[in-house]
């Protein structure tokens, strides 16, 4: 069943940090099966407080997402992400059809 990790980011900052995070996040994506479904494009806030973007990823399994996000790789960009600005992030099974 896909897994999803979810991102809204509420307010920037520090934009270099958020630049460093952009340059360094790609190399956890490498190798690994995932898609991105949305990544900072237009949005709409239908309900709750403003939030400057947002991005979906889509994984084959929870197992899959845990495994990207505590990977070396993405570890080194997220003290970047969490220096640059305050997000949500949270992980959520998919369902089946």
């Amino acid at each position: 069943m896909s897994a999803y990790v979810v991102f809204t980011r509420e307010h920037t900052t520090d934009e270099a940090e958020l630049k460093l995070y952009a340059r360094k996040a790609p190399a956890a994506r490498q190798g690994r099966n995932l898609t991105p479904l949305a990544f900072y494009g237009q949005l709409e806030v239908l309900e709750g407080g403003p939030i400057e973007g947002a991005v979906i990823l889509q994984f084959p399994d929870i197992a899959a997402a845990r495994e990207w996000y505590s990977s070396p790789a993405y570890q080194e960009a997220l003290q970047h992400r969490l220096k640059g600005a305050v997000y949500r992030v949270f992980l959520i099974d998919g369902i089946n059809h």
